[in-house]
């Protein structure tokens, strides 16, 4: 259950990379202004302080889910780990307004595919932050994960997490 005895196999110790999904400042999950991410109870990982306006894939992968309202999207890795980028805080409640999806669930995408473009005057202007958690999900898999934190990054460039499993 705990895998405690579990001797290395030739898959364990891949480490992977994560690159900026959007443009901005990359700040630690705990500053995020909403309890879930601040206390990683989504998983682990760091937060964005955008200043883009496209959102693109942090990982090669497949696109296996853009949420109805647009503000968030997940992506599985080959190595099994699960990405969560969420746009913004709260704003599920605009309901679509203000995103544009890019890329279709289910396809595959390549570090730095657009996935979702934001109107950021809109969404600033009902009030919402543009903070962009970037998670991995399933943590269970993860030996070790480390965040490139108070950087400036550019979407589909710079590397902001790294982590082992």
């Amino acid at each position: 259950m705990f895998n405690f005895f579990k001797k290395n196999s030739k898959d364990s110790n891949k480490e992977a990379k994560l690159v900026a999904p959007i443009t901005g400042k990359t700040i630690d999950l705990s500053k995020v202004p909403d309890k879930v991410f601040a206390e990683k109870m989504a998983g682990d990982g760091l937060a964005i302080d955008t200043t883009g306006d496209t959102v693109v894939s942090p990982a090669d992968g497949t696109l296996t889910l853009v949420f109805n309202t647009k503000h968030a999207f997940a992506i599985t890795l080959d190595n099994g780990a699960e990405l969560l980028v969420h746009i913004g805080i709260d704003t599920v409640s605009l309901n679509g307004e203000g995103f544009e999806q890019l890329a279709k669930a289910g396809t595959k995408v390549k570090a730095g595919t657009p996935i979702i473009k934001i109107d950021r005057d809109f969404i600033l202007g009902k009030g919402f932050s543009l903070v962009t958690p970037v998670l991995v999900t399933n943590m269970d898999i993860i030996k070790d994960l480390n965040s490139n934190i108070d950087k400036e990054v550019v979407a589909g460039e710079d590397e902001v997490i790294t982590f082992t499993l």
